[in-house]
C-alpha cells in the first residue's frame, strides 16, 4: 500500500483534473485499496474490486438505517447544512432496504422500457429542435445549445414541471451537486443549502397542486400512489424529485460534451461514425467508458471487510473510482485507446447492484437522439476552441463546448 504522499492521486490539480487517467494507471499498479488521507478515504481503484463492492452489502450508501453518527465514529453535520442533508438523506441513492426497495420500486414504475420507449419520438423530436437552431447559428455552446437543455427539459417533462419554472432547475441541481465533490468549501456548502431549501419550497406548493389537479405525470403518480396505500412521505417525494432531475440530466449532459470532445480529439473514430450510423449505440458506450462522466462514487463500510490482505474498519469510507475501473487493462483491451466498435465494454458508469442508475435505459435514448440529430444535421461539425474543465473531479465535465460548422 502506498504511502499518501507518494500516490499520483491529487484530485485538486488542475493537471490531474485535466487527465486523470495517467494517475490511474499508477493507483492501479501499486495495489488494490490506498488509503488517501486529504479525504479519509479509500480509493479502490481496480474494475473487479469497485464491481464486487458495487454490489456488496457489508457496505452501504448511509449508515444510519443501523448506527447514529456516534455509534459509527462519525460526527453529525453541522446544524446549518440540515436543509441539504434533510433532502439528500430521503432520497433513494442514499438510502438502504427497505426504504431504498420501497421507493425504487414506486419510481421504477415510470421507467420501464415500454415508458421510456414511448418517450423516443419526443425525445428525437426535441434533439432535432435544439441542434436545428445551433446549425441555424453557425455554431455555439454545444453544452448550453444541446446537452443541457435536452435531458432537463426530458426529466423536467415526467416529473410534471411547467416550462414556464424550469429556468431555476440547472442552477438548483450544479448547486446541490456541488456537495458531492470532495472535501467542499464552506461556499459550496452555503450555496447547497440555499438551492435545497429553494427547491424543496418549489416543490412543496408543486405538490400541494398536484394533491388539487392530478395529471399523467411523475409527482401526480406518486401521490396517487401513497394515497394507494404505498407509505412515501412528502419529503420522501419531494427527495425523489430531486434525485430524478439531478441524476436524470447530470451524466447525460457530462457524458454529451466529454463524448463530443473525445470525438474531436480522435477524428479517425469521428470519421468512422459520421461514415457509420449504426455505430451510434456502441460508440455511446464507449464514451462514456472512455471519459467516465461519474468518476467516484462514495460508500460507507458497515462490517468489516479486507482488500488484499487490507482490513478495512466499520466506520470507515471507500472511494470506488469508476473513471480508473473503466480503463483496468485487466478487463479493456486497449483501454486508453477510443474504440467505437468495441465489443467486451462492461463499463460501470451506470453503477451496479441495487443503485444501478434507474434512468439509464433513459439516458441512452437522449444521449442516441443528441448524436443522431448532430450526424446528420451539422455532419461538419468542429471544435471552436478548446475548452476549459470544469474544477470538479467528482462530476466530470467542462464549463462550455464551443462548435462551429466548417
Amino acid at each position: 500500500m502506498a504511502a499518501p504522499s507518494d500516490l499520483a492521486f491529487d484530485p485538486w490539480d488542475p493537471a490531474f483534473l485535466a487527465d486523470p487517467y495517467p494517475a490511474y494507471t499508477e493507483l492501479r499498479s501499486r495495489g488494490r485499496v490506498h488509503w488517501f488521507e486529504p479525504t479519509n478515504q479509500w480509493l479502490v481503484p481496480h474494475h473487479a474490486d469497485v464491481s464486487a463492492l458495487l454490489r456488496d452489502r457489508r457496505l452501504g450508501r448511509t449508515y444510519q438505517h443501523r448506527f447514529t453518527h456516534e455509534d459509527f465514529g462519525r460526527t453529525a453535520p453541522p446544524p446549518e447544512h440540515e436543509p441539504f442533508h434533510v433532502l439528500n438523506d430521503h432520497g433513494m441513492l442514499d438510502l438502504e432496504p427497505p426504504d431504498h426497495t420501497r421507493i425504487r420500486r414506486l419510481v421504477s414504475k415510470a421507467f420501464t422500457p415500454r415508458t421510456v420507449e414511448q418517450l423516443k419520438p419526443y425525445v428525437a423530436q426535441l434533439a432535432g429542435e435544439l441542434v436545428d437552431r445551433l446549425v441555424e447559428a453557425g455554431g455555439g455552446d454545444l453544452l448550453a445549445e444541446v446537452a443541457e437543455p435536452l435531458p432537463v427539459a426530458v426529466i423536467a417533462e415526467m416529473l410534471g414541471i411547467p416550462e414556464s419554472d424550469r429556468a431555476p432547475l440547472r442552477p438548483w441541481s450544479a448547486d446541490i451537486c456541488g456537495m458531492y465533490e470532495l472535501n467542499p468549501s464552506q461556499e459550496t456548502a452555503r450555496k447547497a443549502v440555499q438551492a435545497s431549501v429553494e427547491f424543496s419550497d418549489y416543490l412543496r406548493e408543486l405538490i400541494a397542486e398536484r394533491r388539487k389537479e392530478p395529471g399523467e405525470d411523475l409527482i401526480s403518480g406518486l401521490i396517487a400512489a401513497h394515497d394507494e396505500g404505498d407509505r412515501l412521505t412528502e419529503q420522501e417525494m419531494i427527495s425523489t424529485a430531486v434525485l430524478l432531475l439531478n441524476a436524470g440530466h447530470e451524466a447525460t449532459v457530462n457524458a454529451t460534451v466529454n463524448g463530443w470532445y473525445a470525438l474531436f480529439r480522435n477524428p479517425a473514430q469521428l470519421a468512422a461514425l459520421r461514415a457509420d450510423h449504426s455505430l451510434i449505440p456502441s460508440a455511446i458506450e464507449e464514451l462514456m467508458r472512455y471519459d467516465t462522466p461519474l468518476q467516484l462514487f462514495e460508500r460507507w463500510v458497515l462490517d468489516e471487510i479486507e482488500i488484499d490482505g487490507t482490513t478495512i474498519p466499520r466506520g470507515a469510507e471507500i472511494a470506488m473510482l469508476f473513471g480508473s475501473a473503466n480503463h483496468d487493462p485487466e478487463v479493456f483491451q486497449n483501454p486508453e485507446q477510443l474504440d467505437l466498435t468495441r465489443k467486451e465494454n462492461p463499463h460501470i458508469s451506470f453503477s451496479a447492484g441495487i443503485h444501478y442508475c434507474i434512468g439509464a435505459p433513459l439516458a441512452r435514448i437522449e444521449l442516441a437522439a443528441s448524436m443522431t440529430a448532430l450526424l446528420e444535421k451539422a455532419p461538419t461539425l468542429s471544435l471552436a476552441a478548446e475548452p476549459e474543465r470544469k474544477p470538479n473531479f467528482v462530476i466530470r465535465g467542462l464549463e462550455a463546448l464551443r462548435v462551429e460548422l466548417t
